[in-house]
């Protein structure tokens, strides 16, 4: 089985991703993860977390992957019998003191060594093996033949996952010292800034070294400004075949800080191409409908990172993964979440966004095509016609044939004009 691996910023996005169609889902505790501000859970409440996934048959990864100081260690021996007594399926560590102190507490919980890791050869894999984990998240760093060449000499029970969709950091294996440097808050324990994405001003600046004068560094700025330390967005919707060939069994998504819309989206997504795959390998095709969803979430410049890359090369004969000319591309605006019915014949809309009569909109379900409508009236909930939606979170209704057959959490977003 091919596991599609989802992020679980919070409850409401552990509720969506679950409802559009997630194998597994990671999430972070309050302490101890890479994604501090990514909402997380009480560990307290993490029994409740784990059972309800685990009625839909989704498994919980619990993120441990933050770089321990000794005082950590007494909090962090709390975290690990908690997740154990909470049923949870895994724990993803970069730590060799947590994933010690995980065996001797927790000899029966599943490790997963985290990319953090940098695990780039059978040896490091079989390193991590030998001392009791179950899975290598691979280093983003890797190409898919190297990733190929890996499987092929390690154990069939030593699974690999990997990145196919998300934000990628401009640094190796996302160790970076920036947010530390800026706002005393360090990337390594979890409190990332992301200082690469901000906009910079530089001056026209060509530096050369003296031995290599004929491959200059160029530093220059639009009227937008310089990303010169943003990386591109990676997706890998094309290439589900070669990821499912090269050995990997998880397929990881990034987006614990991104919003439920992101993250359901593309979950759905990479849900059907995945299902697609697995009824008909011989015949995979990636559908349109598909790459316009993606385009359709808040996202930087797509790219494949390094899976099709030649990573023995020099780094100035690869393709550069930076993507100056802008960080941001919104094509949608997520204006209502499906909340309920009323007799078959009105949706009720929670706003997201404002809208008004007369918008061109696509309604988003868990699973099927997406239907394309446009709004022809608006109702508030005493069904008195308005002519907009301004208030952020109000229910509002709209007239829709069949309303009961459409979920509730379905969302309906807007096309930018």
């Amino acid at each position: 089985m091919i596991e599609l691996l989802a992020p679980a910023g919070d409850f409401e996005k552990l509720e969506k991703v679950i409802q559009y169609g997630a194998d597994a889902v990671y999430l972070g505790l309050n302490q101890f993860n890479l994604r501090a501000a990514g909402g997380n859970f009480d560990l307290e409440i993490l029994p409740n977390v784990v059972e309800k996934a685990h009625v839909k048959g989704v498994k919980v990864y619990v993120t441990l992957n933050s770089l321990a100081r000794d005082h950590d260690f007494r909090d962090l021996e709390i975290a690990i019998k908690g997740i154990s007594e909470a049923k949870a399926d895994a724990i993803i560590v970069s730590d060799p003191g947590i994933m010690q102190m995980a065996k001797e507490l927790a000899p029966d919980l599943n490790i997963h060594i985290s990319t953090q890791s940098s695990v780039l050869n059978s040896k490091t894999a079989m390193f991590w093996y030998k001392q009791g984990a179950t899975r290598i998240i691979l280093a983003r760093e890797l190409s898919l033949e190297e990733i190929k060449s890996l499987r092929q000499s390690l154990p069939e029970d030593l699974e690999l996952e990997a990145f196919v969709h998300g934000a990628m950091c401009m640094s190796y294996s996302g160790r970076c010292l920036l947010s530390d440097y800026y706002n005393n808050r360090s990337a390594n324990r979890g409190a990332c800034t992301q200082p690469c994405r901000w906009k910079y001003k530089v001056k026209p600046l060509v530096l050369t070294e003296k031995g290599h004068e004929d491959n200059p560094l160029i530093l220059d700025e639009d009227e937008n400004g310089s990303y010169l330390m943003s990386s591109s967005d990676l997706c890998m919707i094309n290439y589900i075949p070669e990821l499912i060939k090269a050995g990997v069994v998880s397929l990881k998504i990034e987006g614990r800080t991104k919003s439920a819309f992101y993250a359901s989206t593309v979950v759905k997504t990479y849900r059907d191409a995945i299902d697609s795959y697995m009824k008909d390998p011989d015949n995979y095709q990636v559908k349109a409908e598909w790459l316009d969803a993606l385009e359709h979430t808040v996202h930087r410049h797509y790219d494949t990172g390094f899976f099709f890359q030649d990573t023995a090369k020099p780094l100035a004969e690869q393709k550069a993964k930076i993507h100056a000319e802008k960080t941001m591309y919104e094509q949608a605006k997520v204006i209502a979440e499906v909340r309920d019915h009323i007799n078959n014949e009105y949706l009720v809309l929670e706003q997201k966004n404002k809208v008004e009569i007369g918008a061109d909109v696509d309604l988003i379900m868990p699973k099927g095509d997406n239907l394309h409508f446009q709004i022809k009236e608006l109702l508030d909930l005493n069904k008195n016609e308005i002519s907009s939606t301004p208030h952020a979170k109000m229910l509002y209704l709209i007239p829709f044939e069949n309303a009961n057959l459409i979920p509730i959490g379905s969302y309906i977003r807007q096309l930018e004009e």
